[in-house]
């Protein structure tokens, strides 16, 4: 009430400025501050200046005193010569509904019989048919190579300009000026992972596992090229043309890739309806799920993610 009432408009409270009995002087704060800049001690963080003086005898302020007087003074700033850690942002997220709307890709190691040696192979993934649409193994790794293999690409699928974003991660032959040079003349846009995080690229990472855990895939070093591209060209068809894959309702990348899979899961589907009418009793609740996967995401947000299994579960009870 005397603070509202006074003309002033000062705070008119009694009492009401305080100072800490346990405040600093101005010149034992200056004394933390000679003696953190002293050649001494100036390249020390205050946990190793505290010990060092309580050697010698002296005590000038705890660890928590020293950093709030060099943070009042500004100093308490990185010294080290290292780089300041950068925050990395998640990938945008992204999803396909058909063929060669997402393509993701990456280079492996392939041994060679000479120590220290390797093949590089170049794989690029259609993410919703999980088909390979290119493929090569070079003796480099280079951007040049990468431009050649994706130009190549575009012709076979008849890629026109804005219809493909190209996934991968930090590499330098994805991201050499040559490569992105190429990538914008031929109208793809380009997402990258974060640095050192491997799930953000998870269908290519999970591809080379499954072409190098094949029994078929040649477990001693390749003498050359052509044995190298022999070996891969075997699995690059047994892959696409024959390998049911898990994730699109055990169907070929292939098939998914020409858009023949709800056809075969609808016949499926029938077989499965046929079994069960014939025998009821040895059925206790649906038939198996043979829906077509619709839609296919790339890093997505939480939110999608929730919004993706409230749709499966609407669908399930639809069907129920």
């Amino acid at each position: 009430q005397r603070w509202k009432t006074n003309a002033t408009g000062v705070d008119a409270r009694v009492e009401c400025h305080h100072s800490p009995v346990n405040r600093l002087s101005e010149q034992e704060e200056q004394t933390i501050l000679d003696t953190c800049n002293s050649p001494e001690y100036a390249h020390l963080p205050p946990s190793q200046i505290v010990p060092l003086l309580a050697d010698k005898g002296v005590y000038i302020g705890s660890e928590s005193t020293i950093y709030r007087c060099l943070r009042k003074a500004q100093q308490n700033k990185n010294r080290s010569t290292c780089k300041r850690p950068v925050k990395r942002h998640k990938p945008r997220a992204l999803c396909a509904t058909g063929p060669n709307q997402i393509y993701s890709w990456d280079i492996t190691y392939l041994p060679t019989t000479i120590r220290g040696i390797y093949f590089y192979l170049y794989i690029v993934l259609d993410v919703f048919s999980r088909k390979i649409v290119g493929w090569q193994v070079y003796a480099q790794e280079s951007g040049d190579h990468a431009s050649d293999l994706l130009i190549d690409i575009c012709i076979r699928e008849k890629i026109s300009k804005d219809q493909v974003v190209l996934h991968s991660d930090n590499g330098a032959s994805m991201k050499s000026s040559t490569l992105q040079v190429t990538l914008n003349k031929l109208g793809i846009a380009s997402s990258f992972s974060r640095p050192s995080v491997s799930n953000d690229n998870p269908y290519s990472e999970s591809l080379f596992k499954t072409l190098k855990y094949r029994p078929d895939y040649q477990l001693l070093p390749f003498e050359d090229l052509l044995s190298a591209r022999h070996s891969v060209s075997q699995l690059i068809t047994w892959y696409n043309n024959e390998h049911r894959h898990s994730a699109i309702q055990f169907v070929t990348p292939d098939q998914r890739h020409q858009l023949l899979d709800d056809e075969i899961l609808k016949k499926r589907d029938v077989v499965y309806k046929n079994a069960q009418s014939q025998h009821p009793r040895r059925w206790t609740g649906l038939t198996r799920n043979w829906r077509r996967v619709k839609v296919v995401h790339l890093n997505p947000e939480k939110s999608s993610k929730a919004k993706l299994n409230r749709q499966n579960q609407t669908e399930e009870q639809k069907v129920a």
